[in-house]
Order: structure tokens, then C-alpha cells, then sequence
């Protein structure tokens, strides 16, 4: 695949269980534990959105488990 291909190729942005983002090809079957999370666009777009709403990089279990013990 050329570069002009891949730059306009769709994207999707997909978060899974723990709340980690990442970007897939919106013409592909999703990767179990995966799910759309509502944002499509071109490749960059999607990691320019990723980069606004994925502020805090820790997985959701570390998160949940340190709110839960005063961390």
C-alpha cells in the first residue's frame, strides 16, 4: 500500500475493557476486546482525538484499584 493510500484510507478510533485507545481500519472486523468508540477519520484525525480524551494513560483496573485504596 502507497502512502497516498494509507493517508486516505478511513480510521476508527477503539478503546478496549481498560479504557486503552487505539486506532483501526474502519473497513476491518474490530479485534475482540475491542469496540468502536464513536470517532472515524483519517488516520491522524483519530490519534489527534486520541490525544485530547486519553489523558490519564493508566490501564482502568490500576486507576479503579488505586481510587479504591486512597492512591
Amino acid at each position: 500500500m502507497g502512502v497516498e493510500n494509507a493517508e486516505s484510507r478511513e480510521f476508527l478510533v477503539v478503546v478496549n475493557t481498560e479504557e486503552q485507545y487505539s486506532v483501526w481500519f474502519a473497513d476491518r472486523d474490530l479485534p475482540l476486546g475491542w469496540r468502536a468508540e464513536g470517532t472515524t477519520g483519517t488516520r491522524q484525525e483519530c490519534l489527534d482525538h486520541i490525544a485530547r480524551v486519553w489523558t490519564d494513560l493508566r490501564p482502568r483496573s490500576v486507576r479503579d484499584h488505586l481510587a479504591a485504596h486512597g492512591g
